[in-house]
């Protein structure tokens, strides 16, 4: 089989493409290119743009022995990851960009361009894994190291997608690998894991959407007020600098009038208003979501004990009951959620196997479903 393996530069994917060679696969290697200026999104070896991670990638091929080409994404990345991250945090939402990257770029965008080619199937370093169903289908499950599972970010690829993806260290844990990729003589064997936004320099996501949105924000301040009282408690230069659940940061100028800590419930971008409150007004216990994905057949009904959603990338999982209709979809909490926000996706599981996901488009507050204020 012909097989394209994605190498970011980090040990996963060198271990990946070294598992789909070894295992007698024809595996040619490509880094992506997603920024023409890569110190523009970030310098140093946390993300997936620099060209360090070119480099290292390049590496690593050669030590695997397959041929290693790098590919230019950079204007499909930026229209279709970076500006929907930045419309989406000035209209108050909270987006997950490695799922738009994952969805747009890496099993769209390459996958498209593999098979354009006559690439079989597109390995990454991701860790989950895939089977086949008893229906001929290929289902994905989550990965056996649980601390290292990415099948939320993989959420939105469909059946077709799944066809074509490898990956092969969905079966092991990530120290494991790390040891492998010792063995093999890999260099990034003790390079560290990429962490934040790939593309936010030092983490700091609303300096960045400060100096790129520019004249573009909905707003470049407003008031911080009690959601309870009404009462402003401080000010703000931008709404696009915050999310709900958000508690660090808020410079309130005065204690909130019960003197609890107050916690970021409500984001206005039209008034620049965000509205604070205390911890437990961010208890939701419904979902409405829209654009789903589906990893197999669409259901119409999931309920019982298997049955669980996942609203973070590393959160906890939730037991619900899903119920879609169309395009929509309806998700009961059976245990509350705490922090949830528009713009974040919703990953359904049945047991291990992902089922698909959703964009959340609103939330229903435990305490006012209850009457409870």
């Amino acid at each position: 089989m012909r097989v394209l393996a994605a190498m970011s530069g980090g040990v996963d994917s060198a271990v990946a493409a070294a598992r789909a060679a070894e295992a007698g696969h024809d595996v040619t290697g490509i880094h992506l290119a997603l920024s023409r200026n890569p110190a523009s999104y970030r310098s140093g070896a946390r993300g997936c743009c620099t060209i360090e991670d070119s480099n290292d990638a390049r590496r690593a091929a050669d030590v695997i022995g397959i041929p290693f080409y790098v590919w230019d994404l950079s204007e499909r990345f930026h229209a279709d990851v970076v500006e929907d991250f930045m419309d989406e945090y000035a209209a108050g939402r909270t987006p997950n960009p490695c799922l738009r990257c994952n969805e747009k770029i890496k099993f769209a965008a390459v996958l498209d361009r593999a098979l354009a080619l006559g690439f079989d199937a597109v390995a990454t370093g991701h860790y989950a894994q895939l089977r086949t169903g008893a229906d001929g289908l290929i289902e994905m499950h989550r990965a056996t190291d649980a601390g290292k599972d990415q099948s939320y970010v993989l959420g939105v690829l469909d059946q077709d997608q799944l066809r074509h993806s490898l990956f092969p260290l969905g079966d092991t844990p990530k120290s494991e690998v790390r040891a492998e990729a010792a063995r093999r003589g890999l260099l990034v064997a003790d390079k560290p894991d990429s962490h934040d936004i790939c593309f936010v320099a030092d983490g700091d996501n609303a300096g960045w959407l400060r100096e790129k949105l520019g004249e573009r924000a909905p707003n470049h301040g407003g008031p911080i007020v009690d959601d309870a009282t009404g009462a402003e408690l401080g000010r703000h230069e931008g709404t696009y600098g915050f999310t709900i659940g958000q508690r660090k940061g808020l410079r309130i100028g005065r204690p909130a009038p019960d003197g609890k800590p107050r916690f970021v419930l409500d984001i206005e971008p039209v008034t620049g208003t965000v509205r604070v409150g205390p911890h437990a007004r961010l208890a939701v216990d419904h979902l409405a979501g829209i654009r789903p994905r589906w990893c197999g057949t669409v259901p119409t009904r999931l309920a019982g004990p298997e049955v669980t959603v996942q609203l973070r990338a590393h959160g906890r999982e939730h037991r619900a009951e899903v119920t879609v209709t169309g395009d929509e979809v309806a998700i009961d909490l059976l245990d509350s959620a705490h922090g949830i926000a528009p713009g974040q996706a919703a990953v359904i599981y049945d047991g291990t196997r992902v089922v698909g996901s959703a964009t959340i488009s609103a939330t229903r507050r435990a305490a006012d479903h209850e009457g409870v204020r």
